[in-house]
């Protein structure tokens, strides 16, 4: 049996990641001289498994770096030494040099040896010349203490679930049997009746009798990932008598049928996993936790799917024309268990927001402290469900966006108080769920947005006219233009010019929109609307002459017939329609994709008003077909990409139905008013 160490160090890895974003958090909550016992105890707990997981997959330079901040930790807790502001902060850049290591080691990449050489100093220099002394002996092996046994009892006794977790107990026992001279005693009376045997539970236990000089250390790095899964007791060999090593044991070379059961059980799991063997060697996969209670769903839903298609599958035998009924009720049925098996599905790939949320109490405390600012960040919201490719594509745009509310937005201590305000600012972090969107806001009680002065600076870069009447929304739309900004003064944190558009950009791109509202001398908000999920979309079916396109919902502010007097034509620009307060560029889809159209004639057309990139305008269209849900299969991937598109997706009747990238559509209109066709390849797409 062959084991994909791999897959092991993968999850190592992930775990790590999750152990280091606990240390920083619990850092950042510590209060100088006021050390929690609990708190001391998680953050030396988090260190303790990423310095044993780093030994046991050879990551040397991981293990003996988290060897020292272990040491420094160990006293904390022990209170031989206090945890002062110089210790928190030096524990939160070894949190950065950790994480670095990682990440270079998971990507075969260099990383900054000098720095991670600067920190370990750092680390040694607060440390006594007894306590580096110390420290060396434990982690090479002391020869007085760790070779005075003669050897260790183990007895291990795995939690029924134990494999469930990618542990091994193959690996474990054959990196003990390296050690020394071994022999096993495997307990076999928890065994139930074989009909009531799960592959993948443990119902064995084993003593282990390991003689040799062996450091204590090294055992428990082999036990490291399963001491919260498992009985263990490590004796040293001389308090054990010595006829408990005699009973029923096994010779080293007779491990593998000691553990018969288990080896058994994970060449099952490998027999599963080999299908995507190959892709773990030419790709890192993206992997997701998924909590028990969505996998149970998931299994129920797939049960209640069984079932129907095995009566529909009964009713199309000999079918007779008196079971209509019943097949229309199969059929509901069957539509019934798909809907409630792709919200399962979706649920699957939904993570709480606060994935997103937690590197910001991080990036609060240093940029504060750089910029001289007192702030205190508050967050609401965390447990708020988004998809998990949303997430991760987010992730950009609310650092931009959380940098400049610290930096433009919160005033120095002084400031605020000048201006009648506390001296620490707040910047909030909000998210919650609106229809089928998730919103995210970032506000703070800071100076709020300058509008004299982003309206100067537009008119000194060319952007509006020096007369050009702007209401407030108008004006800080003006932000996210190319290069823009307002900052006196050039600094590492803001001030070029980059970042606004960017942000802009990559919200659109997700389907979703931003905006701001202001108070001078109160504060800003910058509110994002995204979609919860890329994957699908309730969309309006639409109809130009024997083309079927989607427009989603989200983008429909509404559809109406066309007022022959409400039409106003501009010599060399679009069409307009008056509606209510507001003029609508007309665009005739038609023109757009290049297609015949049963309706040219605008009297009496239908228009559907859509908005977009925080413009609308009126789609000229031939039917309204009707709402549903639609599955999005990207047109880049599958043909190429196509400005006014934002993908496609396949009707129930097996027909090509193309998603129109509102967004898109205005900037098509933006660059050429007039509305030629840009998309003459909509035929090939279809085909394609």
């Amino acid at each position: 049996m062959s084991i994909d160490m791999e897959q092991f160090k993968a999850t190592f890895v992930e775990e790590s990641r999750e152990g280091l974003d606990i240390m920083e958090s619990a850092l950042l909550e510590m209060q100088p001289g006021e050390a929690d016992a609990d708190t001391i105890d998680t953050i030396f707990r988090a260190a303790h498994s990423i310095k044993g997981g780093s030994a046991t997959f050879g990551l040397e330079n991981i293990a003996n770096f988290t060897h020292v901040v272990e040491t420094l930790l160990d006293q904390i807790r022990n209170g031989e030494r206090e945890a002062t502001d110089e210790a928190i902060a030096l524990f939160l850049k070894s949190v950065d040099c950790i994480r670095e290591m990682l990440a270079a080691d998971r990507s075969s990449e260099d990383f900054d040896q000098t720095h991670i050489d600067h920190v370990k100093a750092e680390l040694d220099n607060m440390l006594s010349p007894e306590d580096i002394a110390e420290a060396t002996e434990q982690l090479t092996v002391s020869n007085e203490t760790l070779n005075s046994a003669s050897g260790w009892k183990i007895v291990f006794k795995p939690y029924p679930n134990m494999l469930r977790t990618g542990n091994d107990v193959v690996r474990m026992f054959r990196e003990l049997d390296e050690m020394g001279e071994m022999t096993v005693e495997v307990n076999t009376d928890g065994l139930p009746p074989l009909s009531e045997m799960e592959a993948e539970a443990v119902y064995l236990s084993w003593q282990v009798i390991l003689k040799g000089d062996v450091d204590r250390e090294l055992i428990d790095d082999v036990f490291v990932w399963v001491e919260d899964d498992c009985e263990l007791s490590i004796t040293p060999l001389d308090q054990a008598t010595a006829d408990e090593s005699t009973n029923d044991t096994l010779a080293p070379g007779q491990l593998a049928g000691a553990v018969q059961a288990v080896a058994e059980a994970e060449d099952r799991r490998a027999s599963v996993d080999r299908r995507a063997g190959d892709r773990r060697k030419t790709a890192e996969t993206s992997s997701i936790r998924v909590s028990i209670d969505k996998v149970d769903d998931l299994i129920n839903m797939v049960g209640e799917l069984v079932i129907t298609q095995s009566m529909l599958s009964q009713l199309g035998d000999d079918f007779q024309m008196e079971r209509v009924e019943r097949l229309k009720d199969g059929l509901s049925e069957l539509e019934r268990n798909t809907r409630e098996l792709q919200e399962s599905v979706m649920r699957i790939r939904m993570l709480p927001i606060s994935f997103a949320f937690n590197r910001f109490p991080r990036m609060v405390h240093d940029l504060s402290a750089k910029l001289g600012k007192k702030i205190e960040l508050t967050m609401s919201g965390e447990q708020t469900d988004l998809d998990k490719t949303v997430m991760e594509k987010i992730g950009d745009p609310l650092v931009h966006l959380v940098r400049n509310s610290i930096d433009h937005g919160i005033e120095t201590p002084e400031q605020r108080i000048a201006a009648g305000k506390d001296e620490v600012g707040n910047v909030h972090l909000n998210a919650y769920h609106q229809g089928g969107n998730i919103i995210i806001e970032i506000s703070d009680d800071g100076a709020g947005l300058n509008r004299d002065k982003i309206y100067a600076k537009a008119v000194e870069r060319g952007l509006i006219g020096e007369n050009d009447e702007l209401n407030d929304e108008r004006v800080y739309e003006l932000l996210f233009e190319a290069g823009f900004s307002t900052a006196d003064v050039v600094s590492d944190v803001s001030g070029r010019g980059v970042g606004m558009d960017v942000v802009k950009r990559n919200i659109m791109a997700l389907g979703g929109s931003v905006d701001v509202t202001s108070e001078t001398g109160k504060g800003s908000t910058f509110r994002i609307r995204l979609p919860l999920t890329l994957a699908i979309l309730d969309g309006q079916l639409i109809q130009v002459g024997e083309h079927v396109y989607i427009i989603p919902l989200v983008s429909i502010v509404e559809s109406l017939q066309i007022n022959k007097k409400q039409v106003n034509a501009i010599a060399g620009k679009a069409e307009l329609y008056k509606l209510r307060e507001d003029y609508l560029p007309i665009v005739r889809l038609y023109k757009t994709f290049d297609i015949a159209a049963d309706n040219t004639e605008l009297d009496g057309g239908l228009l559907v008003v859509v908005e977009g990139d925080g413009k609308k305008v009126g789609l000229l269209v031939d039917d309204l077909l009707g709402q549903q849900q639609v599955v999005i299969k990207s047109l880049e991937t599958n043909y190429k990409k196509v400005d006014g598109l934002s993908g496609a997706t396949i009707l129930g009747d097996g027909t090509v139905a193309l998603i129109v990238d509102v967004a898109g559509i205005i900037r098509l209109l933006k660059s050429d008013p007039t509305g030629p066709s840009n998309l003459s390849e909509e035929k090939q797409i279809v085909a394609a």
